[in-house]
């Protein structure tokens, strides 16, 4: 269903596209850890524009494409003409005559979308400014592995900054007809446009979104309970504002004793320990947080495997 297509939102795809995506990735990782080749890409390459750096992304996606027996290239402005001012659109036509997937990690959201619009191959975002789709599918595969393929009614709680992981979880809960609820203070809310979407995807699957600034209340009773950095990349200035703003969103002890007594806890990573997890809790879910690490190389193999194939 996905050949050919792009990947930039999880609002774009069909509920039956995330259940393809999960299953191939947990079908690619149990092929992985056994050690059967699985070269569905063979001769195939991608090329990773990285506007934004990362450690995950960039080591997930470039040993992924290996794994399905094609190749990967690492493109910075540095070895981009887009570094010294060329339109991404031209940019998206010259590498579309070479490659057959592009991904990309950039700031703007405007600039995926006028990189897909333009190239003539599958564009996969890998992250933006406003969305985090590929970390959220990964989450979800995650939590299939801990409590169950069945995720309908399960509840998520994030807490924290309203960032593109907020509004990436929103629309990943809507399509598995979760029941989701975002504490966020009040002027760090997630975007408006998104949430008008991720509300009416929720109708289609019996999902509920809510937002609160409460964060004890967003966890009561939750089966899951993610948070992510409190400054994201770009926003280094406002560290300290943030740290004292942020502080009664901190996951910690006290605030999981809300939620369900089987909680698992969750986080993309970077973490700042201290900051919003204390060290306490990242090192009794390590598990589950390095899983969620891990499984950004199986649902990102399937996500290429099944638009680049």
């Amino acid at each position: 269903m996905l050949k050919g297509k792009d990947m930039i939102s999880i609002h774009d795809l069909s509920v039956d596209e995330v259940q393809e995506i999960l299953a191939l990735a947990a079908e690619l990782k149990a092929k992985q850890k056994a050690g059967v080749e699985h070269h569905l890409l063979k001769g195939k390459t991608l090329g990773m524009i990285f506007e934004k750096s990362s450690t995950r992304t960039r080591v997930s996606f470039e040993t992924g494409m290996y794994q399905l027996g094609g190749q990967a290239l690492f493109l910075s402005n540095r070895d981009l003409q887009l570094g010294r001012g060329e339109p991404i659109k031209d940019t998206a036509r010259v590498l579309s005559r070479y490659l057959d997937g592009i991904m990309i990690r950039t700031y703007g959201h405007d600039r995926v979308l006028e990189l897909a619009k333009y190239a003539d191959v599958p564009v996969i975002n890998a992250l933006t400014d406003l969305l985090h789709p590929c970390q959220v599918l990964t989450d979800l595969l995650t939590i299939r592995e801990h409590k169950g393929k069945n995720l309908k009614g399960l509840k998520m709680a994030y807490v924290g900054d309203g960032n593109n992981m907020t509004n990436s979880y929103m629309y990943g809960c809507a399509k598995a007809g979760m029941v989701f609820a975002a504490a966020t203070p009040k002027d760090y809310a997630p975007d408006a446009e998104v949430v008008r979407n991720a509300v009416e995807d929720a109708k289609l699957t019996g999902a509920t979104i809510t937002l609160l600034n409460d964060p004890v209340e967003a966890v009561k009773d939750a089966d899951i309970v993610v948070t992510d950095t409190w400054a994201s990349m770009g926003q280094e200035a406002e560290h300290e504002e943030r740290k004292k703003i942020f502080a009664p969103y901190q996951v910690n002890q006290e605030l999981l004793s809300h939620a369900d007594k089987r909680v698992i806890v969750m986080h993309c990573l970077p973490a700042y320990r201290g900051e919003e997890i204390t060290e306490e809790v990242l090192e009794a879910n390590a598990d589950v947080i390095f899983d969620e690490a891990e499984n950004r190389l199986h649902t990102q193999k399937a996500i290429m495997a099944l638009t680049m194939a």
